[in-house]
């Protein structure tokens, strides 16, 4: 029987239940749809809706559907469409008539917006942690290996010497800009659309507000309309994931790069790395490249909402089902990356020998040179000109930069700019890649990161308890 049995004469065809049911995916939503329960009935016996026994009577029988649930108890019935009917079916089993009035000035459309709003939250407390700590691992590389340098790179070709914790920094703060995404998001989310009804509100009086305090939100919706029908926190969650995911494929390409033996920067430890079924010499960084391609699946559930939302009219359209599967997916996509790509990262032994060698490559003394020129007063393109003119005659005669400034007497001052790690102490200017702005980037990203995860606890922290460690 479904919950509008009274306005019908038949039931549900097969392939519209096909088409209509949920419950296979969002029955995880569960625990959520119970705190939401709980909260609601509270503010019916606040109303005066319902009696204080017939209140204490409906949380016990949420209470035991909560535990069914979690010891794989709960069996779900053939009517059951979603999570919520699946809930409610077995409220009203166990309570008999009180049961009956769980539903009392609600509606599945304020009742669903409120439970996904509790998951997103919840999951964006945990992205949001993960994310922290793949950032604490970059981190930890870099304090290992302080000294360590490497060459940095513009379109894949070498460039400048840069510091192997400042190139893992420039990771960190990008992760940081996730983190700072996703608690902004978590702001703007932070509101119970409970109490809007199906679209209007009710007749009966009941107090949004307090119930959006007994969840844990900052605020009660403002507009019955917007409240049932908004899903902007599903695609900005969506977003942010996907960004945090496109920063993540960037962390697998370089991760596949520094393992060839090309470049040789970096081995990866034999637990996170795989072999090939025909090729017995082979260790592929596999983990790096998986992380690399479910970017593309992060931006297609983005996509895909995006292009549901467009064309709906207001309010409340069946259309919003198609909301969670994307969410679902992507929390769990991005979550398993997080922790492989922490794992990868910490098991990686960075060749540092190897990577000093590329890093003093001599043509990348070039900029050191033409900078030297313009602090004695020579205009920078001129001098940019006169360098050029030198890595001209050392790639026409195949000799070294070093041993063609050498031969010209006009240059020969500047060899000492070729002794290994020079250039590299050379980059001295604030958020440059040299020894002397380590200290201070370092203090401020830790900063940044504090003040980041105090806010994120304190979001933590306004979560009920119930859900707190669901999801």
């Amino acid at each position: 029987m479904t919950l509008w049995s009274g306005r019908f004469s038949s039931a549900m065809g097969s392939g519209l239940w096909d088409l209509s049911e949920s419950y296979s995916f969002d029955h995880v939503l569960y625990p959520y749809d119970i705190v939401g329960s709980k909260a609601h009935v509270r503010g019916l016996v606040r109303a005066e809706l319902v009696s204080a026994d017939e209140g204490t009577t409906l949380i016990a029988a949420l209470d035991e559907v909560l535990t069914e649930f979690r010891d794989d108890r709960f069996t779900r019935s053939a009517s059951d469409e979603d999570i919520h009917m699946a809930i409610e079916r077995r409220v009203i089993e166990l309570a008999g008539d009180v049961g009956a009035k769980l539903h009392t000035a609600r509606s599945r459309n304020d009742q669903v917006a409120t439970t996904f709003r509790l998951f997103t939250l919840n999951a964006v407390a945990h992205v949001a942690t993960a994310t922290l700590d793949l950032i604490d691992v970059l981190v930890g590389i870099g304090e290992r290996n302080q000294d360590v340098h490497l060459p940095g790179y513009t379109h894949l070709q070498r460039a400048q010497p840069i510091l192997l914790s400042h190139h893992l920094n420039a990771h960190a703060w990008a992760l940081l800009r996730d983190v700072d995404r996703l608690l902004d998001a978590h702001d703007r989310m932070n509101v119970s659309p409970l109490g809007a009804g199906a679209l209007a509100g009710t007749s009966l009086f009941i107090d949004p507000s307090y119930v959006a305090q007994e969840l844990g939100f900052e605020s009660a919706f403002t507009n019955s309309l917007d409240a049932v029908s908004d899903r902007d926190f599903v695609a900005e969650t969506l977003f942010d994931i996907a960004l945090l995911g496109v920063h993540l494929s960037r962390m697998g390409e370089e991760l596949v790069l520094w393992t060839t033996a090309e470049f040789n920067f970096a081995t990866l430890s034999d637990d996170y790395a795989t072999g090939s079924s025909m090729l017995p010499q082979k260790k592929n960084s596999d983990v790096a490249e998986l992380a690399r391609a479910k970017s593309g699946r992060l931006v297609g559930n983005l996509t895909g909402l995006l292009v549901m939302l467009k064309g709906l009219p207001l309010s409340y359209n069946r259309d919003l089902q198609e909301d969670k599967e994307p969410l679902f997916d992507s929390y769990r996509q991005v979550m398993m990356v997080l922790a492989a790509l922490g794992g990868a990262y910490d098991s990686m032994t960075f060749n540092g020998d190897v990577a000093a060698v590329a890093a003093d490559d001599p043509f990348m003394v070039a900029i050191d040179i033409a900078e030297e020129l313009v602090s004695q007063g020579v205009p920078f393109r001129q001098a940019h000109e006169q360098v050029g003119r030198l890595v001209g005659e050392a790639v026409t005669s195949q000799r070294t930069l070093c041993d063609v400034v050498r031969e010209h007497p006009d240059f020969e001052r500047f060899v000492g700019l070729f002794e290994p790690g020079v250039a590299l102490s050379r980059r001295r200017s604030p958020g440059s890649s040299g020894p002397q702005s380590a200290g201070a980037q370092r203090d401020l990203l830790a900063r940044t990161r504090a003040r980041l995860e105090e806010r994120l606890a304190h979001d933590i922290d306004a979560l009920p308890d119930e859900i707190r460690s669901s999801t």
